[in-house]
């Protein structure tokens, strides 16, 4: 029971601190705020390549895109390609061979 008091000392602590430091961020900016921080209009923080330059692909960039492409590739087609196996097409199958057998059933 001591034991259980003092963890949630510790917790609520911790939590009065961050809130007066500003939602546990170190730049003073809460949870939903940006804080105290310029941005810098840069996309991922990535610089830009100097002007007449095309950026270049990291080494990452295209077996990353390439999979992606094939794995869309192969899931359209391979789902598209697929056998019938509904209970309901079989099912159908089997009663327009008996109604058929029966003579009910004209093609």
């Amino acid at each position: 029971m001591q034991r259980a008091l003092a963890t949630g000392g510790v917790v609520r602590r911790v939590l009065q601190t961050q809130s007066r430091r500003g939602g546990g961020h170190g730049d003073g900016g809460s949870w939903f705020a940006p804080g105290d921080k310029d941005p810098s209009g840069i996309l991922f923080n990535e610089t830009p390549p100097p002007p007449g330059q095309k950026r270049r692909w990291e080494d990452w960039e295209l077996p990353y895109y390439a999979t992606g492409i094939l794995a869309t590739i192969i899931l359209t087609v391979g789902l598209n390609a697929k056998p019938d196996t509904k209970i309901e097409s079989w099912a159908r199958k089997q009663a327009e061979q008996r109604l058929r057998e029966s003579g009910l059933l004209d093609d």
